[in-house]
């Protein structure tokens, strides 16, 4: 989640109005756009690092990922693809996961989605047809590597991109293992701003406007949360991991990153190492929390990552600069 629509928000609670809010579905919206980076892109250890490469060359790809000719090995039979969050692209959320998981022996794939055209980020558009872009992703990924299925990593918004495309769209069949990272399962609070707008009169669409639909989607207690957790938050033959911090900044309280049905393990990085502060931002980039993915993935990855001392609120001043500057 980027902190510029957020902070925007704040600014403008006195303009809303008084018309009753209203919920932009799929059919309601200009589509989206699925854009596969084929740029080859280094590795990063910092969000601000990342960000900067990727504006500085657009269309990169995360260090690792879409080759089309990598054919899985038996040991992991099923590729990973990774979803980024809002407001973001693959490079920038997963420049250090996916050299990992290259390096690990995984095909790793990572698309942009939910994309305007002509712009130059992502994950900002109707997250139903975002998670139609990343079910065709998917069909593309397991044609060229002969994949019967294939392992997903979500993080943020990509999350709930994805666990729609599985939970809703007929994706179990083609996912054996759900990986969510600084999931909004539940929906997300965004600094306690959340609740106030869906109080108020008009609220949602402001939050809409000034920021994007994907934001406002992922509103704790929105339509679109409700739909996606209805009937249950998972479905049979998947496996579901999420991985989560107690100081997340976006998504409070940090038990709605839980899932509650079947098949689902939640690991929050503060009860396997109490001294890491790391939040919802950081989390990408955070080497502890990347090999809690690792080895949800792989109970046999060997940690290469040790439980260390991160400030709560880490990395929150020079996220802010990034959005805004």
């Amino acid at each position: 989640m980027n902190l510029r629509g957020v902070v925007t928000v704040a600014a403008c609670v006195a303009l809303l109005s008084s018309a009753g809010p209203t919920t932009a579905q799929a059919e309601d919206v200009p589509a989206s756009r699925l854009e596969v980076p084929a740029g080859v892109g280094v590795p990063q250890s910092a969000r601000s690092a990342a960000a900067a490469y990727a504006k500085a060359h657009p269309g990169s790809a995360p260090a690792g990922s879409n080759d089309f000719s990598c054919t899985p090995a038996p040991e992991h039979p099923e590729p990973v693809v990774l979803a980024h969050g809002t407001d973001a692209s693959a490079y920038t959320d997963w420049a250090a996961l996916s050299p990992l998981l290259a390096a690990d022996g995984y095909c790793v794939f990572a698309l942009n989605y939910g994309g305007k055209p002509g712009a130059d980020t992502y994950g900002t558009e109707d997250i139903v047809d975002s998670a139609g872009e990343f079910g065709r992703f998917v069909a593309q990924v397991r044609e060229s590597t002969g994949a019967e299925k294939v392992d997903v990593v979500g993080y943020s918004q990509g999350a709930n991109v994805s666990r729609y495309y599985v939970n809703k769209l007929g994706g179990a069949r083609f996912v054996d293992q759900w990986v969510g990272l600084a999931s909004p399962s539940y929906g997300g609070v965004m600094f306690g701003l959340a609740p106030m707008f869906q109080a108020l009169p008009g609220g949602p669409d402001v939050v809409t406007e000034l920021t994007s639909v994907a934001v406002g989607q992922q509103m704790q207690g929105s339509p679109f949360m409700t739909e996606l957790n209805a009937g249950g938050d998972t479905v049979p033959g998947v496996s579901y991991t999420t991985v989560s911090s107690r100081y997340d900044e976006m998504i409070q309280p940090y038990s709605n990153m839980a899932l509650h049905g079947d098949g689902a393990v939640n690991l929050v990085i503060q009860d396997l190492c109490p001294q890491d502060g790391s939040g919802h931002f950081r989390a990408p980039y955070d080497p502890f929390a990347l090999d809690l993915i690792r080895t949800a993935l792989d109970p046999n990855a060997i940690p290469i990552a040790r439980c260390e001392f991160v400030p709560i609120g880490a990395d929150i001043p020079q996220v802010v600069v990034d959005s805004n500057f």
